[in-house]
């Protein structure tokens, strides 16, 4: 698939026009960042790990029927996606306490979340993120109420593939977030999923294996990616 121009340049990842207009070329990079962009850095091979890393779970999700933007791999650093029009806002699940949970509740890290909770944030790296709610999205016209409702529900169906996925491969699957956009007036899952965006434990030793890694210094960031691929599946 030819590329035409760039739409978007992220922290992370270019996307790519093409000459269909319901497709684009999703390009995955080196580049790592933290604290909206404080801490950056460049990681060998980390593009391609998370390309290939996408692919195989967005692959595990459209075979449990729920739809996603993933079309196919174009090369290790490439994937063709549809062309959403996103809706400006991340769905948080959380299985476990950690990251921006514990520090605003003071509760414990690790602590089980029975059920999970489930939190909106606005897509603003200048605002940081900031929490909203079901009330602002309607308000300020960003989804409407059917659509919250789906994409709640396909939040939760995503939680329940991927628990088990990683519970397979002795992970724990503390949270993550997801991205929905609209396409053909479906609500479709889009972005990524990848360590960037998820955080997961070792189930054993409580290691962290994603990108607190990064975040924390604690180095070794792509190969513990790579360790996680390859315990659910993942060919590198």
């Amino acid at each position: 698939m030819e590329k035409t121009g760039i739409l978007y340049a992220g922290k992370a990842k270019t996307v790519h026009t093409t000459a269909d207009r319901d497709l684009m070329v999703l390009e995955f990079r080196d580049d790592t960042t933290a604290f909206d962009g404080e801490k950056t850095e460049a990681l060998a091979d980390k593009g391609r790990v998370n390309n290939l890393f996408n692919a195989f779970v967005m692959q595990k999700l459209q075979d449990a029927g729920i739809e996603t933007h993933y079309v196919k791999t174009l090369s290790d650093h490439e994937s063709l996606v549809r062309n959403l029009k996103m809706m400006p806002v991340e769905c948080v699940v959380r299985n476990r306490a950690a990251g921006s949970l514990v520090r605003r509740l003071g509760v414990e890290e690790g602590q089980e979340l029975t059920p999970p909770v489930f939190e909106f944030f606005l897509k603003n790296d200048q605002l940081h993120d900031p929490m909203i709610n079901d009330f602002h999205i309607l308000s300020f016209g960003w989804a409407t109420e059917a659509q919250i409702a789906e994409m709640k529900s396909l939040t939760f169906r995503v939680n329940d593939v991927l628990k088990s996925l990683f519970a397979d491969g002795d992970l724990i699957l503390v949270d993550y977030k997801l991205e929905f956009g609209v396409f053909d007036g479906r609500v479709v899952l889009g972005d990524e999923f990848s360590p960037d965006g998820c955080r997961l434990w070792d189930a054993k030793t409580m290691e962290k294996m994603d990108k607190d890694r990064f975040r924390q210094g604690l180095g070794s960031v792509v190969e513990s990616y790579m360790e996680v691929g390859r315990r659910i599946g993942v060919q590198f």
